[in-house]
């Protein structure tokens, strides 16, 4: 009758069955090396070599019965941290021979002057320190320099912003939107004093003033060249500029019967020898289209029953998605001047739109209500997923949803609200949570998978991207708040958008 060997001995105990090499771990392999008059030092399969090279192929409890690998306890080592490279940093120490992992961290912390405690792996001989310096230290002389490599591990914190770097002063009433140019350089407000301002970012300083409205100016956009400004305003106009020598409007145009709310130009790569066309959205129910060098709109899109609220371009310029209050978003084929597809999800108006950057099918929403849905332009019946807040909340925020961004990558959405809250969203790391927070520290949480689909065929053909994108189901938790708005108010203060 044969014993069956034990899976991974800690420890061995005369008359005890042979164990294979392959099941002892290296400190055990080093007390079998050394038992057999084989070198004790070495990685893993060199010491499997060594033994093997001595007809060694099992250990055998005798041979190591009566030795002791670990110093004992209440004694001290001598070590000397070093980089993954072999440079030795700070001096030898004498340390405990009990000492852990976490208090190797405190100390090598203490060495480097980390003002922020940075996790660490330490290692000897290629294994991972789990235990005690005492226990990797196997048979080696407890005489010896031991040599404890340390290896940084990746630190995932997000902080708040806590501080204003530059304040603009100019406008006489509350800022209701803003746009950097697309060099940087230059930011355009518009704002409840019925102006737009235009301001050099690098010297903080006012570069003019644009006056052509009569009423608040609710958008501005610069357009993708750089060469021109719209602005559109609560009086129904839409001023356009051009940024060089914006002393007085090239066109003032009376384009809706009511105030508009959104404006977007077309993207540059799509519009060719034509130039950039630019869309508006007005509460008057229409969407129109512009060339800023004809008197007349290009189209009208006539297809909501209620104000557009959002208006939004397909990175690639082949449709339209706009927004509205009656809680529908639609798609829009602007070379066929049609309806290509119509979303239903919302339980109040829509109030933020943005195309994903990678998925071309792909597309975030945001409404009054505080929900925030996630699309694709092969499935309008229903959001793909949708963000939730913690705890029990239905909806990512607790207040009007103003606007939601992607990250360029397309990994991050953020979004803020009225309820004074900036949230990014993400999915899960690989086997955490779809709720649990990463850090106490950090000012967002993670929740289901969003990017399970392939990469877009990047034609700008809207449905014909590769795979499904999000995954379905209801998971995206809630960030903490804080991030870049904290509970503090956003730039423009005191001002109440009105649709």
């Amino acid at each position: 009758m044969t014993t069956e060997p034990p899976a991974a001995p800690s420890s061995y105990v005369p008359g005890a069955a042979p164990v294979p090499l392959s099941q002892l771990s290296i400190s055990q392999l080093r007390q079998l090396a050394s038992s057999h008059g084989a070198p004790a030092t070495g990685t893993r399969a060199e010491l499997e070599a060594a033994c093997t090279r001595r007809g060694v192929t099992a250990a055998a409890p005798r041979d190591i019965a009566n030795q002791s690998a670990a110093p004992a306890a209440g004694g001290t080592l001598i070590a000397q941290f070093e980089t993954a490279e072999g440079e030795r940093t700070g001096p030898q120490l004498d340390v405990p021979a009990d000492t852990t992992a976490p208090q190797l961290q405190l100390i090598l912390n203490e060495l480097l002057g980390n003002e922020d405690r940075v996790p660490y792996a330490f290692y000897v001989a290629e294994e991972e320190v789990s235990g005690t310096l005492g226990e990797a230290l196997g048979s080696a002389s407890a005489e010896q320099t031991l040599r404890v490599v340390y290896v940084p591990q990746a630190v995932f914190r997000v902080r708040a912003v806590t501080r204003c770097t530059s304040t603009l002063s100019g406008h006489s009433e509350a800022i209701l939107s803003a746009q950097f140019s697309a060099d940087g350089r230059t930011l355009a407000t518009g704002s409840g004093d019925c102006c737009v301002r235009l301001w050099d970012v690098m010297t903080e300083t006012p570069r003019a003033t644009l006056k052509a409205h009569r009423d608040w100016v609710l958008a501005v956009a610069w357009s993708p060249c750089g060469k021109y400004i719209a602005s559109g305003g609560k009086d129904g106009r839409v001023a356009l500029w051009l940024a060089a020598e914006p002393s007085y409007p090239i066109k003032v145009i009376d384009a809706h019967k009511k105030w508009v709310n959104a404006l977007a130009w077309e993207p540059y790569h799509s519009a060719g020898a034509a130039g950039c066309r630019l869309a508006s959205a007005s509460k008057d129910g229409s969407s129109k289209l512009w060339d800023p060098r004809a008197p007349r709109e290009a189209a009208t899109l006539h297809q909501h029953k209620g104000p557009v609220t959002q208006v939004r371009w397909h990175p690639a310029g082949r449709y339209l998605l706009s927004g509205s209050k009656d809680q529908l978003i639609k798609l829009f084929d602007v070379r066929a001047m049609r309806e290509a597809a119509a979303f239903k999800g919302h339980k109040r108006e829509v109030s933020a739109l943005s195309w994903h950057p990678v998925h071309a099918e792909l597309f975030a929403s945001g409404c009054h209500g505080g929900a925030v849905h996630f699309w694709s332009t092969t499935r309008p019946e229903e959001p793909l997923s949708s963000c939730h807040g913690h705890g029990h909340a239905s909806n990512a925020h607790d207040s009007a949803v103003w606007g939601v961004e992607w990250h360029p990558l397309g990994h991050l959405l953020a979004s803020f609200s009225q309820d004074m809250h900036t949230k990014f969203w993400s999915r899960a790391r690989p086997g955490e949570p779809r709720t649990a927070p990463r850090d106490e520290e950090e000012a967002t949480e993670v929740g289901a998978p969003f990017g399970g689909g392939g990469r877009g065929r990047g034609d700008g053909d809207v449905g014909k991207g590769g795979g499904k994108g999000f995954a379905g189901g209801k998971g995206f938790a809630a960030g903490r708040g804080g991030g870049f708005g904290g509970r503090g108010g956003g730039g423009g203060g005191g001002g109440k958008k009105s649709r």
